[in-house]
C-alpha cells in the first residue's frame, strides 16, 4: 500500500468523481512519480465507493457528497497540498509514471508551469473549438510557441510560486490560470507530449451539443477578457502610427 510522505517534494492532486473502474491503476502509477510525494485524491459527488477505494490504497482523500463541478477538484486539492511541485493528472486516465515524471523533473530544474504538449487535432477542415481556443489564447498572449498547450490539459506541474503568484482559487479555470501565469511572468514552457485526447472517455451530448466543451470555451473567453480588462482592449498590443480618429 501507498504511504504518503509527511514532508512531500510532490503533490500530486487527483480530482475523481465515479472513477472506480480506473483509481487504483491511476494512484500506483502516481505513487512511482516520485520517492518523496502525497497523493491527495478530490473525491467529488462520487456513489461507486471511489473514495473508499482510494483511502484504501493510502491517498489522502477530500471527500464531498456533492459534485463541485469541472475543475474545482484541482483548486481544493491545491488549497490542501504540501509540496513545492504540484502535478495535476485525473481519475479517469490512467498515465503511466514514465510519462509524469518529465513534468515534475520540468519544474525541480526550474520551470514554473510545466504544461503537456499536446496541440489537440489541428489538421482538420473543421477545427475543434477547443483546440482553437487554445491556440487563440496563446497567440494573444504572445506565445504562439504553446501552440496548443494549455493548462486545461492533463498532465501539467505547477511550482509552489506558481500557486502563490496565481492563486489556488483560479485553478478551477485553467485557461485564466494559464494566462496570468504567462503574464504576470512566471516560466511556462510545454515540457513533454502526452496524447490524451485518444484517453479521454466520450461525454453524453445534450441536444447535439457537449455541455463540457460549452464550459471549457466559455473559460478561454474569461482568459481572453481578463487580459483585455487588466492590459487594454489591444491585450497590450501596440497600435503603432494609426490614427482611428481619421475614421469616418
Amino acid at each position: 500500500m501507498y504511504r504518503n510522505d509527511p514532508s512531500p517534494i510532490v503533490s500530486i492532486i487527483i480530482p475523481a468523481m465515479n472513477e472506480r473502474r480506473t483509481i487504483t491503476q491511476v494512484i500506483r502509477e502516481a505513487s512511482k512519480v516520485h520517492p518523496k510525494s502525497e497523493i491527495i485524491v478530490v473525491a467529488n459527488g462520487s456513489v461507486d465507493g471511489t473514495e473508499s477505494l482510494a483511502e484504501k490504497l493510502g491517498a489522502r482523500v477530500i471527500y464531498g457528497a456533492e459534485p463541485l463541478g469541472h475543475d474545482v477538484g484541482r483548486s481544493v486539492g491545491t488549497e490542501s497540498a504540501k509540496g513545492n511541485v504540484l502535478l495535476f493528472i485525473d481519475g479517469d486516465m490512467i498515465i503511466p509514471a514514465v510519462h509524469l515524471r518529465p513534468f515534475v523533473r520540468s519544474v525541480l530544474s526550474g520551470v514554473d508551469v510545466a504544461l503537456n504538449k499536446y496541440d489537440g487535432p489541428i489538421h482538420r477542415t473543421q477545427i475543434h473549438r477547443v483546440v482553437l481556443s487554445k491556440h487563440i489564447l496563446n497567440l494573444v498572449l504572445s506565445r504562439a510557441d504553446l501552440k496548443g498547450a494549455s493548462l486545461t490539459a492533463i498532465p501539467h506541474a505547477l511550482s509552489r510560486k506558481a500557486v502563490e503568484t496565481v492563486g489556488a482559487e483560479h485553478l478551477s479555470i485553467p485557461p485564466l490560470a494559464h494566462a496570468m501565469a504567462v503574464r504576470q511572468g512566471l516560466t511556462v514552457e510545454a515540457v513533454y507530449a502526452v496524447e490524451v485526447g485518444r484517453m479521454n472517455p466520450s461525454r453524453v451530448k445534450i441536444k447535439g451539443e457537449d455541455p463540457l466543451e460549452q464550459i471549457v470555451v466559455g473559460d478561454h473567453l474569461e482568459a481572453i477578457y481578463w487580459i483585455t480588462e487588466r492590459y487594454g482592449e489591444r491585450g497590450g498590443f501596440e497600435d503603432l502610427g494609426r490614427i482611428r480618429s481619421m475614421v469616418r
